[in-house]
């Protein structure tokens, strides 16, 4: 059960000023969320990945300068298990990088993968004819078909240009809504509100979709 961060602007940001709010979203969530942390952010047209398997709140967080896309997972790993930092998020493949928080339960799919998270994305990219949007829907579809109970799963997945989203959970909304800030300027999607912040709205449960 992890917290997830997308931020895209039509103009470069300092990639601390969002990871400093999403380390004390992490810090402060009612779960742990100290199971290791890891962002993928565009450089010079071109993603760029970082994955520790300290707490987002103890790393370094002023090392990675500007972007205008970026995407952050901190991980509270499944009963405390397969704590190492090649299981940390994001996953992702030439094209698109991916983010999961959630539980599912029975879930009777085959896919390869190091941990359920994993498996989702490879499992999703089954469906990819060049089309993610439809991909997710798929997708996402199947899972809920093929589990005796989805408690939560939300999904992000995102290009470097557009961003998909899957919104699902069964119980606890207070925790497991997402949520969404339009500007003219920038949209961030993060599992919690900043604090402080107006302007913020819920992504509808059981939207899967892109978000513009």
């Amino acid at each position: 059960m992890c917290r997830l961060l997308f931020v895209r602007s039509n103009y470069e940001f300092e990639i601390e000023q969002h990871l400093k709010i999403f380390a004390g979203i992490a810090k402060n969530s009612k779960e742990f969320q100290g199971h290791g942390w890891g962002c993928s952010f565009l450089l010079d047209d071109e993603w760029a990945h970082y994955k520790n398997i300290k707490p987002v709140w103890e790393d370094d967080i002023t090392r990675f300068g500007r972007t205008n896309r970026l995407i952050v997972h901190a991980r509270s790993a499944f009963k405390d298990k397969d704590i190492v930092v090649e299981n940390n998020m994001p996953f992702y493949n030439d094209e698109y990088v991916f983010i999961f928080n959630g539980e599912l339960r029975g879930v009777r799919i085959k896919e390869e993968g190091r941990i359920g998270a994993e498996k989702i994305f490879n499992f999703i990219l089954r469906f990819y004819q060049g089309d993610m949007e439809e991909a997710l829907a798929k997708g996402v579809e199947q899972i809920k078909l093929k589990s005796s109970y989805v408690r939560a799963m939300n999904i992000i997945i995102a290009d470097q240009d557009s961003v998909f989203v899957s919104a699902n959970h069964n119980e606890d909304p207070g925790y497991f809504t997402m949520h969404k800030k339009v500007t003219d300027e920038s949209l961030i999607i993060c599992s919690e509100k900043y604090p402080g912040e107006t302007g913020w709205e819920q992504i509808e449960n059981n939207f899967t979709g892109m978000i513009i």
